[in-house]
């Protein structure tokens, strides 16, 4: 697979990721990584306990993805 925003550019490049998002090819100078933390609510018959796990889940995103996930989250924090 190749790197889909390198082959728009008219560059030959291998892809190291694909983007969870969109699924674009994502070679090394294109992908972001990002650590996911897992949160956790548990319920312990007297009462709720949220947790967050030591242990983050990586994932891989594209420019184009991030951007938006970011603007996103910029329109929830100003409310």
């Amino acid at each position: 697979m190749k790197c889909y925003v390198c082959a728009k550019q008219g560059v030959d490049e291998e892809a190291v990721a694909i983007c969870i998002v969109c699924g674009m090819g994502l070679c090394m100078g294109h992908a972001f990584k990002q650590e996911l933390l897992v949160r956790d609510v548990i319920d312990w018959g007297f009462g709720e306990e949220k947790i967050t796990y030591p242990h983050t889940l990586p994932r891989f995103i594209c420019a184009e993805c991030k951007l938006a996930i970011e603007q996103r989250k910029a329109m929830v924090q100003k409310r």
